[in-house]
C-alpha cells in the first residue's frame, strides 16, 4: 500500500473478524484446559481409591490368615541318618520362610547316627519356630537318638502306649558297656574309648535336659543303664509335658503354652491352626535310598565289578559307564555313612583277587584269599552297630556264595577248554591227515582240510599217500608217511 492512501474496507473487516476470533479463543481457551485437568484430577483420584481399596483388602486377607496360623507336621519313621536330618533342616528352614506357628516333629524311630542326631538337634535348638516332639502313634517308640531328638524339642509329648528311652551310644561289636560310672582299673587307672563316649552322651543329654527344665537324673540313667519308660511314666518323671491321643488334642492342650527359644519367650497359639503335612522332596528320597547301607554296598559291588569288567573287555561302554556311575554313588554314600575304611579296602581287594584268579594260574589262592577278604570287608564294613545301618549278614552271605559260584564256574570251564583239541590257529593242523597231491626231491603239496600246502619230508612220498602233520615251518608243513594207501 502507498504512503498517504487509506486503507482499504475489506482489509478493515478482515482485521475485525480476525480481531473477533481471537478475542474468542482467549474466552474459551482457559476454560477448556480446566475441564480437561479436572477430569484427569477424578479419573487419577477414583484410580487410586480403587488401588487403596484392593491393598486393604489383601492387608486384610493377609491379616486373617496370619491370624489363622499353620502347623508343620514333619514326620520321621525309621532309622535316624543323612536322608532324616536333611529332611528335618529343610522343614524347618520352610517353616520359617512360611512363617508358621508351630512344627509338630512326629517321632517312631529305634535310633540312628549320632551325627544325624545332632544336625537335627541343632536345626531344632536355633529354630525361632517352637518345635513340639510327639511320639506317636500308638505302639510307636523314641529310643537312642531319638530321645535325645525329644529332650532337644520346646515341647515333648507323647501318645498312650508309645515308649522312649534306651540312650546308650552303641559302637561296632554289639555297644559300649552300660556301667553307673565309668570302669578304669581295666586300663590302668585311665578312662576307655567306651567311657569317654558314655560321659560325652551324659553331658550332652543333661545339656539338654537342663536347657528345657526336664529331668536331668532319668536323663542320665537312660544312658548309663539304657533306662526306658512308658508315656505315663514319663509324665510323672517330667520328662515330658503331654499326653495325646492325637494330633488335633496335642493342639488343644498346648494351646496359651508358653516355651523358650533363643529369640525369648513365646507363647503358642494353637487354636485354629491350619495343619499341613510337610512332605520330602526327591533329593530327600534319593538320599535315603542311597544312604541305606544295603544299597550302599550293592552300588559298590556293581561299580567295582562294571569297572573291572570294562578294563579286561575295553570297548563294551556299558559296564564301564554303569560301573562308574554306582561307583561314585557309592562312595558319596559312604562320605556321609560312618564306614570302616579298612573293610572298603578288603572288599576292594577280595573282588579283585577273586577276578584275577581267572587270569592268572594261581591254582586256587588268590580266588580263596579274595574271597576270604571279601567276606572278611563286608563284616568290618559299617563302623556302627546302630537299628538300621548295619549291612544285612544274609546280604553278605548271597553275595559271598555268587562271587564264589562264580569263581568256580570260571575254573571249571579253564580246565575244561584245557583238555579240549585245539580248533584254531596253526597249532589245529599238528596230527592231522593229510594226503599228497604231487611229490619231488622230497618236496611238494599236500591237502588237508580241503586246503593246499606246501610239505617236505625225510622220504620221498607217492601222490596219493596218506601222511599225518608232524610240524610247522612257517607256512611248509613237515609231513610223514603213515601208510602207503592210496587216494581212491
Amino acid at each position: 500500500m502507498r504512503a498517504g492512501s487509506a486503507p482499504k474496507p475489506c482489509s478493515r473487516r478482515r482485521g475485525l473478524v480476525v480481531g473477533k476470533f481471537n478475542k474468542r479463543k482467549m474466552t474459551k481457551g482457559p476454560t477448556m484446559h480446566h475441564s480437561i485437568a479436572m477430569r484427569t484430577v477424578q479419573t487419577i483420584a477414583m484410580a487410586a481409591l480403587a488401588l487403596l481399596g484392593s491393598l486393604f483388602l489383601v492387608s486384610r486377607g493377609d491379616l486373617s490368615a496370619k491370624e489363622a496360623g499353620t502347623a508343620l507336621l514333619v514326620e520321621i519313621e525309621g532309622a535316624i541318618g543323612p536322608a532324616a536330618s536333611d529332611y528335618v533342616a529343610r522343614a524347618i528352614q520352610s517353616a520359617q520362610r512360611e512363617r508358621a506357628e508351630l512344627i509338630i516333629l512326629r517321632l517312631d524311630t529305634p535310633g540312628g547316627l549320632d551325627t544325624s542326631m545332632r544336625v537335627i538337634n541343632r536345626e531344632i535348638l536355633a529354630s525361632p519356630v517352637p518345635v513340639v516332639g510327639y511320639v506317636a502313634p500308638s505302639g510307636a517308640r523314641a529310643a537312642s537318638a531319638g530321645t535325645y531328638i525329644l529332650y532337644a524339642c520346646h515341647v515333648a509329648a507323647m501318645a498312650p502306649g508309645t515308649n522312649l528311652g534306651a540312650a546308650t551310644p552303641v559302637q561296632i561289636g554289639g555297644g559300649l558297656p552300660s556301667v553307673p560310672q565309668p570302669d578304669k582299673e581295666k586300663n590302668g587307672g585311665h578312662p576307655t574309648i567306651a567311657d569317654k563316649a558314655i560321659s560325652d552322651s551324659v553331658a550332652y543329654i543333661r545339656s539338654l535336659a537342663q536347657m528345657r527344665g526336664r529331668n536331668v537324673e532319668w536323663a542320665e540313667s537312660a544312658v548309663k543303664q539304657a533306662a526306658s519308660l512308658s508315656a505315663e511314666d514319663a509324665r510323672a518323671e517330667q520328662v515330658i509335658e503331654f499326653i495325646a491321643a492325637s494330633v488335633p488334642d496335642l493342639l488343644n492342650q498346648i494351646d496359651g503354652y508358653s516355651v523358650t527359644t533363643q529369640f525369648g519367650q513365646k507363647q503358642i497359639t494353637a487354636g485354629g491352626l491350619t495343619m499341613t503335612r510337610y512332605e520330602a522332596d526327591w533329593r530327600t528320597r534319593v538320599l535315603g535310598v542311597i544312604t541305606n547301607p544295603n544299597v550302599a554296598y550293592i552300588l559298590m559291588l556293581i561299580g567295582i565289578y562294571g569297572l573291572l569288567f570294562e578294563f579286561y573287555s575295553p570297548g563294551g561302554i556299558v559296564p564301564g559307564v554303569a560301573g562308574a556311575v554306582c561307583l561314585f554313588l557309592a562312595l558319596y554314600a559312604f562320605h556321609v555313612l560312618p564306614i570302616n575304611y579298612a573293610g572298603l579296602a578288603l572288599v576292594a581287594l577280595g573282588i579283585v583277587l577273586m577276578v584275577s584268579e581267572a587270569f592268572v594260574p594261581s591254582f586256587g589262592a588268590l580266588g580263596l584269599g579274595g574271597g576270604a577278604a571279601f567276606v572278611i570287608g563286608s563284616i568290618m564294613l559299617m563302623d556302627v552297630d546302630a537299628p538300621g545301618f548295619r549291612v544285612s549278614p544274609m546280604l553278605i552271605g548271597s553275595v559271598a556264595a555268587v562271587s564264589s559260584g562264580l569263581f568256580l564256574l570260571t575254573m571249571m570251564m579253564l580246565l575244561r577248554a584245557r583238555k579240549r583239541a585245539v580248533v584254531t590257529g596253526p597249532e589245529e593242523l599238528l596230527d592231522s591227515r593229510a594226503d599228497v597231491v604231487d611229490w619231488q626231491d622230497k618236496r611238494g603239496h599236500v591237502r588237508v582240510h580241503g586246503e593246499i600246502w606246501n610239505a617236505r619230508a625225510e622220504s620221498e612220498l607217492q601222490p596219493g599217500q596218506r601222511v599225518s602233520v608232524t610240524s610247522i615251518d612257517g607256512l611248509t608243513l613237515v609231513v610223514a608217511s603213515e601208510n602207503k594207501e592210496t587216494m581212491p
